[in-house]
């Protein structure tokens, strides 16, 4: 992936996994090829993160169960953060625990107040292997550990309890594209 062309401008939005998918409650495993099927399948994320308007997408999320993520997303201060990270690591949280509205790309139309540090940190590689850190606050903070969760086969969902939680799985059931994805 050249480091001059925009993220996705090459890539193919591929389809969305929703909730109920087994791709999304499966740990996803390491990558160990780092060739041109691993900077397609980045290019494509980022193109089916534009194309369903996201600040971040896993790996899973489109069917394929290796750890990475991509993440175009601003954080309180509205700076914008870009890239993307193979086998992530969320490596450290902190400050305060915040809990904000959270959504999820698997989820469409679905929010809830969710708990997450205002602080996190990710370490993993790029698609060239080159070592990579990346640092959060604020919203951007929650987009991190967000998407860690979603290579471990956990949803934000998961992370709610009691009403909040049960009325985030009620909107899902109800919603249009629960019906479709029953079939």
């Amino acid at each position: 992936m050249s480091h001059r062309t925009i993220p996705g401008s090459t890539g193919r939005p591929r389809r969305m996994r929703l909730l109920g998918d087994p791709a999304l409650s499966t740990p996803c495993r390491d990558v160990t090829a780092f060739d041109d099927d691993l900077a397609r399948l980045v290019e494509d994320m980022f193109a089916t993160m534009y194309a369903a308007r996201g600040v971040g997408l896993a790996a899973n999320q489109v069917g394929v169960n290796l750890r990475v993520f991509v993440f175009d997303c601003p954080d309180d201060e509205d700076r914008r953060h870009l890239g993307h990270v193979v086998n992530p690591r969320l490596v450290a949280t902190g400050g305060v625990v915040v809990r904000g509205t959270e959504g999820c790309l698997s989820l469409p139309g679905v929010e809830s107040g969710t708990p997450r540090h205002d602080e996190a940190v990710v370490e993993g590689v790029t698609v060239a292997g080159e070592p990579v850190r990346v640092v959060g606050t604020g919203f951007f903070a929650r987009c991190l550990q967000h998407e860690c969760d979603h290579l471990d086969g956990t949803l934000f969902t998961d992370r709610l309890d009691g009403m909040r939680r049960r009325r985030a799985l009620w909107a899902a059931r109800r919603a249009p594209w629960a019906r479709e994805a029953r079939g």
